[in-house]
């Protein structure tokens, strides 16, 4: 099982019919899609990248697959606030790093990331969840990674449950999935 796939069986458990989620990266469009598929067609997705080759991409997959229940802005995911209310979300989706097949040097990083974190925090509804995929690695994958888990230690205990998991045994730093759940 590829790791996205053991994220979204993960989510797949959580996520309501008519309910609303964001794809905070939404890069080809593969969460977007098992987004709109868990909600449903009276359910919301709102998908956000800041690369237009991205949105493109998106929008074609989404084209393809005739889905129409998602919102796409090209923005930062550091103003992810501005399209939710806090306590709205049933779940906030990170797939940090780069575009797959895209430019290497156009890269999340911890400078935006951790913000757009807190904010999606907020966003949460109470017994929400946020997935992030942190991919490691060549490039500044190793720099995100380590400020991310630096911060994910500071996320107050009373109010959210952080779990990471970790693929002991697969080679070439393999993406780390984090779940962090609204108490």
């Amino acid at each position: 099982m590829k790791i996205s796939g053991y994220i979204h069986k993960v989510l797949k458990e959580r996520i309501p019919k008519g309910g609303f989620c964001i794809d905070a990266t939404c890069g080809r469009g593969n969460d977007t899609i098992f987004l709109a598929e868990c909600v449903g067609e009276n359910g919301t997705v709102t998908a956000i990248d800041i690369q237009q080759e991205a949105i493109n991409s998106t929008c074609s997959v989404l084209e393809k697959h005739n889905i129409h229940n998602v919102r796409i802005f090209l923005n930062n995911h550091l103003n992810i606030d501005v399209y939710a209310a806090e306590n709205s979300a049933d779940a906030v989706l990170f797939n940090l790093g780069y575009l797959p097949g895209g430019d290497h040097f156009i890269a999340t990083s911890p400078q935006f990331t951790i913000p757009a974190i807190e904010k999606g925090l907020r966003i949460l509804k109470p017994g929400g969840i946020m997935s992030l995929c942190i991919y490691s690695g060549a490039d500044s994958g190793f720099a995100e990674k380590n400020a991310l888990m630096r911060y994910l230690k500071t996320i107050d205990k009373n109010k959210y449950m952080v779990c990471v998991h970790e693929f002991y045994n697969l080679p070439n730093n393999p993406p780390l999935p984090v779940f962090i759940e609204k108490l």
